[in-house]
């Protein structure tokens, strides 16, 4: 397990001496060395835990992460940055991806709390890399949005400690002990503990009432801090969601489904009518990543666990995707769609293009599959609920809600293609790697062996 925090640790040292992008970018690529090893050999002891579940988001996030080091070899052609904050953007990536595996493979709720904490305070230098003033008031922005979720998930976690302290002792704070004891705990102190932690990583994840925070962060910073965000830190948050509302599901379903359901409409809803508003690439794909979390958080707690891994692992690697494409489609005519994938070298139109409408979850995306059996486990829980009625009402309206955005995602695509000025636009080999990165790895989701992989994840 040590090999996964060689990476971000030698990157972390060489951001102090003369930076060389493509050797950062070799030396992300051998996290593969401990995330093969840890899939394969899945462990656990009191303050460490990877099993199928782990290992899997690990791989996304790893993947995610060597891509997005890759397209930061071509960033000083693309942004105009000092070498100065160059240096500093490594360094607090590699701190922040620290703190994310950390996060992945902790077994220990404290740890996982750190670990969070440890992205949000680096994630905080890598919005201010960009010398201006809207990334400084961002910046502080998120310092303090994220200090908000952050504690109320350290309350939470606080409570769900003191829930079974007298049963479990000194494995109250561990996961694996929690997940095996659910019958022995005080359902009231975790219900509640649970509602706090489940509020501030919604918060985190920019869920209703925080819809607009994590799009204007995303659009003052670099693109690749977008990158991050929708691939990597989200990924570590709704693992900890995973977690927690496993438990909760044994103590109390109905109030998870009730509560769960009635926030993620609602945040479905207000997602739906800001993206149609969307006048900007980095808004629009911002506000989308919230939408799938969404449907992640929904389809997990329905019991689609196949189709929220499916769906988590293809938002992981087209979302990055896009985020780094923007820096292409926007080099001439910032924040207009029209015409963007005109004059842009014909391979990368190609793959942003199916990127772009894999995320709305046209076939074959493996979003298409994801949403099937996402609402197939929804109606199952409808059959054998209280709640039939409430519950076919939120499936008709999230699929109308969807169709809004289907609508507006099929619009712009459209403008993108048939209009625009006929200046060719630069595109960078390493940009081309690194969404052809994401995009190969979307692709590799199709295969009825991955397919495989995914259900067996969770049974």
């Amino acid at each position: 397990m040590e090999f996964l925090f060689v990476p971000p640790v030698l990157i972390f040292i060489l951001s102090y001496f003369k930076i060389n992008r493509t050797l950062m970018a070799i030396i992300s690529s051998t996290i593969a060395i401990g995330v093969i090893y840890v899939l394969f050999h899945p462990f656990i002891n009191k303050y460490f835990f990877v099993d199928k579940l782990g290992g899997f988001v690990l791989t996304v996030s790893s993947i995610v992460a060597v891509a997005v080091f890759v397209s930061m070899i071509s960033l000083p052609e693309r942004i105009n940055l000092n070498y100065k904050s160059i240096k500093r953007f490594y360094r607090f990536f590699a701190v922040f991806w620290l703190g994310i595996i950390i996060s992945i493979v902790s077994n220990n709720m404290g740890l996982y709390w750190i670990g969070l904490e440890f992205a949000t305070l680096s994630t905080v230098y890598m919005i201010k890399v960009k010398i201006t003033k809207e990334a400084d008031i961002e910046a502080w922005r998120y310092l303090i949005v994220g200090a908000i979720a952050i504690s109320l998930i350290l309350f939470g976690i606080i409570l769900i400690y003191a829930s079974s302290k007298d049963v479990l002792g000194d494995y109250a704070m561990n996961f694996y002990a929690l997940m095996n004891n659910t019958r022995k705990i005080n359902n009231y102190l975790f219900e509640l503990g649970f509602l706090f932690v489940m509020v501030g990583m919604f918060i985190k994840m920019g869920f209703f009432p925080m819809n607009l925070w994590l799009a204007d962060i995303e659009r003052a910073s670099i693109y690749q801090v977008g990158a991050l965000f929708s691939g990597i830190l989200e990924s570590a948050i709704i693992l900890g969601f995973f977690r927690f509302s496993e438990i909760e599901k044994h103590i109390n379903y109905f109030h998870l489904i009730g509560i769960g359901y009635g926030y993620i409409l609602v945040t479905l809803f207000f997602i739906s009518f800001l993206l149609y508003r969307a006048k900007d690439f980095v808004r629009l794909f911002s506000l989308s990543g919230i939408e799938h979390m969404s449907l992640i958080a929904l389809f997990w707690i329905s019991g689609g666990y196949f189709a929220a891994l499916l769906h988590f692992a293809a938002h992981a690697f087209m979302k990055p995707g896009l985020f780094i494409s923007s820096q292409v489609l926007e080099q001439n005519k910032k924040y207009l769609f029209r015409g963007a994938l005109k004059n842009v070298n014909k391979f990368a139109a190609f793959m942003i293009a199916a990127l772009f409408l894999g995320v709305i979850s046209l076939p074959p995306s493996p979003m298409f599959f994801s949403e099937i059996y996402g609402f197939k486990a929804m109606v199952d829980v409808a059959k054998d609920s209280y709640y039939l009625f409430l519950m076919l009402f939120a499936i008709f309206a999230i699929l109308g809600l969807l169709s809004i955005i289907f609508y507006r995602f099929v619009h712009i695509y459209q403008d993108m293609l048939y209009a625009g000025d006929k200046k060719e636009k630069k595109v960078y080999i390493s940009e081309i790697i690194a969404v052809f990165i994401l995009f190969i790895s979307t692709a590799l989701l199709l295969l009825p062996q991955s397919f495989d992989f995914i259900e067996g994840i969770v049974k």
